[in-house]
């Protein structure tokens, strides 16, 4: 393969398409505009940042999620082999260091050979073969270029970040460790309500002052219900967060054994211990209000905000309209997208996502047959959904069980169900890898 890959966007999904195409043996040009320009949500200057939390979610195969990740480990990704390299304590899930996480691939991508890596915002599509992976944050210029493209505008959305608090400021003498059930081990850190305190702390959520979006669309807001904002969330009803991030549901006590009104849990951020973030409560609340209602949850009243929340736009197309399920778009096929724009949702469905378009856009530019995972599998379902052209509202889409196909016989238990789901996807998968050995990394 003599042609050269152009690849835009250094996030999850960029890094992943990269990698994919550079042990392959093809060359590979990865734009990416930090340090000269960062999106709201980007702090850092290296590539693959994690802006909204620190965890992959959950990492069994009975999660979806997991199941994912265990397809994508099997796959060769470069993600997930950074995520092992900077693993943090948290029980059932995998969660990463941030900065170690993005420094190792930062490293890995900048030292191959066959990876040039060019600085700079990008404001047209590149000629020739290319892989769009700008992320939920692409730039104004681009994001234009990409709706003149395609001849229709693109589709906005909201999504926010949670806050991070020092651990040292939180007072462990009213919070305790416990992983809800018990199940795994006790790496979270509950912050427990009694009734009186979560009425006075609900009072202040709904009626604390919103950050401005400065956007033309903010009368049009489609807010993403797997990142919803906890003051949006908490606007639906007194006690919806009682079923959502402040479920106290099995997570009594561990010494008294006394159970609470509504619980807070704090989630650790890296691998020194000494950062958590709040599990759930992305918002979009002033700094100020942050500190001040956040404040009031029992054991973070003296806490340290070491990064406030914030909220901001995410832009994705129309896949199912736009995007075949080889990540290519059916009417300019030298043309591939990765990551969020596409419509998934999520870290994991991201690198999932861009290792696709890696792997196709090598096998494009070498005039060989491009790859359709079966349905079977939760990389093969996850596309096979957010490219279904029976779809009219498409909205974004993490991964989960019930995209992919149902079982021809009945299990009552959910985890067993969950569980035969995923041994056939994996069976699927490495049938699929025996069929075609790209996918070990061979010619």
């Amino acid at each position: 393969m003599n042609q050269t890959i152009h690849i835009v966007g250094g996030g999850l999904a960029g890094v992943e398409a990269a990698y994919q195409v550079a042990k392959l043996g093809g060359k590979v040009k990865l734009y990416e505009m930090k340090p000269h320009k960062k999106s709201p949500a980007h702090h850092s200057d290296d590539l693959a940042e994690l802006v909204c939390s620190n965890s992959l979610k959950g990492n069994r195969i009975s999660n979806a999620c997991g199941l994912l990740k265990e397809e994508l480990r099997r796959l060769g990704s470069i993600c997930m082999e950074s995520a092992e390299q900077s693993k943090v304590p948290a029980g059932d899930a995998l969660a990463v260091d941030r900065d170690k996480f993005s420094r190792y691939i930062t490293e890995t991508i900048k030292n191959h050979p066959n990876i040039e890596v060019i600085s700079g915002e990008v404001t047209k599509i590149p000629d020739g073969i290319c892989i769009l992976a700008t992320g939920p944050l692409t730039s104004e210029p681009l994001a234009g270029e990409i709706a003149k493209l395609l001849g229709e505008e693109s589709l906005y959305f909201f999504d926010a970040a949670a806050p991070v608090v020092a651990k040292d400021s939180i007072d462990m003498s009213i919070c305790y460790k416990m992983a809800r059930y018990g199940k795994g081990t006790a790496d979270y850190i509950n912050c427990p309500f009694t009734k009186e305190q979560y009425e006075a702390f609900y009072r202040e959520l709904i009626n604390a002052r919103l950050a401005p979006l400065h956007l033309e669309e903010e009368k049009k807001i489609k807010v993403f219900e797997g990142c919803m904002p906890v003051e949006v969330m908490a606007k639906r009803g007194e006690k919806t967060l009682l079923f959502g991030p402040m479920k106290p549901v099995g997570l009594p006590d561990p010494v008294t054994g006394k159970e609470y009104y509504a619980v807070v849990q704090l989630r650790q951020e890296n691998t020194e211990d000494t950062m958590y973030n709040l599990v759930g409560f992305q918002t979009n609340l002033t700094f100020g209000e942050q500190k001040r209602v956040f404040s009031m949850i029992p054991g973070l009243q003296n806490a340290e905000f070491l990064r406030y929340g914030v909220m901001h736009r995410n832009t994705y197309i129309n896949a199912p309209k736009n995007l075949l399920p080889t990540n290519q778009l059916k009417e300019h096929k030298n043309i591939f997208l990765a990551g969020q724009m596409t419509g998934v949702e999520g870290y994991v469905e991201s690198m999932a996502s861009g290792l696709l378009a890696g792997v196709n856009a090598y096998l494009y530019a070498g005039g060989k047959e491009l790859l359709t995972f079966p349905k079977e599998t939760a990389l093969g379902a996850l596309l096979s959904y957010i490219t279904d052209e029976t779809i009219e509202n498409f909205q974004p889409m993490n991964m989960n069980f019930g995209i992919l196909p149902k079982l021809n016989e009945r299990i009552r238990s959910k985890q067993e169900r969950y569980e035969k789901i995923a041994g056939i996807a994996l069976e699927k998968l490495n049938e699929f890898i025996e069929a075609n050995q790209i996918l070990k990394g061979e010619q």
